[in-house]
């Protein structure tokens, strides 16, 4: 499920900038969606987690560990000509459970939300019990439901373990 190569994203950005630098690297959108205070690193997980390959013709740019003064370092991911639905956004919020998604008409942001941990996440993570048949060669699609927001605490639909976010996050 989030298994990716970074060459299939159209832009990468690996850099260590100021924010006065940042809005001078990175080319606003005039259309789309802006996914803005992503923990460090998690960038690929959340174009992963979003089914974004790079393939569809939009332009993804990704900036990674930029410097922030909420959060130390931060992903930055922008989508241009796609806006994410509130059940798009909330797919993310396992991998990023601080982001913004910020939806940009004509440069301007219209739209601000945070994202939300959705009642189940289905065919985005992989149960990471071995046995479970959800990962067996049968059609099963995967589905995690959501028992508790804080701290995060998962079940398997078919095993029925219990699951914390490293153990689903460390398995994909």
């Amino acid at each position: 499920m989030l298994a990716g190569s970074a060459k299939a994203y159209s832009a990468i950005l690996f850099d260590h900038m100021s924010m006065s630098q940042e809005e001078l690297l990175v080319r606003r959108i005039k259309e789309g969606t802006v996914l803005d205070h992503v923990e460090a690193g998690r960038a690929l997980r959340v174009l992963t987690a979003l089914g974004i390959k790079g393939e569809d013709g939009n332009i993804v740019t990704v900036a990674m560990n930029v410097l922030s003064s909420k959060m130390g370092k931060k992903d930055i991911v922008k989508i241009a000509d796609r806006f994410l639905s509130q059940e798009e956004s909330d797919r993310i919020a396992l991998i990023a459970p601080r982001a913004t998604v910020n939806l940009i008409r004509d440069y301007r942001v219209v739209e601000k939300r945070v994202v939300h941990l959705p009642k189940t996440f289905v065919n985005i993570f992989r149960c990471p019990n071995p046995t479970c048949i959800s990962n067996s060669p049968e059609p099963i699609v995967p589905e995690l439901q959501v028992l508790r927001a804080d701290p995060p605490t998962l079940k398997c639909k078919y095993c029925a373990r219990l699951l914390y976010p490293v153990d689903v996050l460390s398995n994909q």
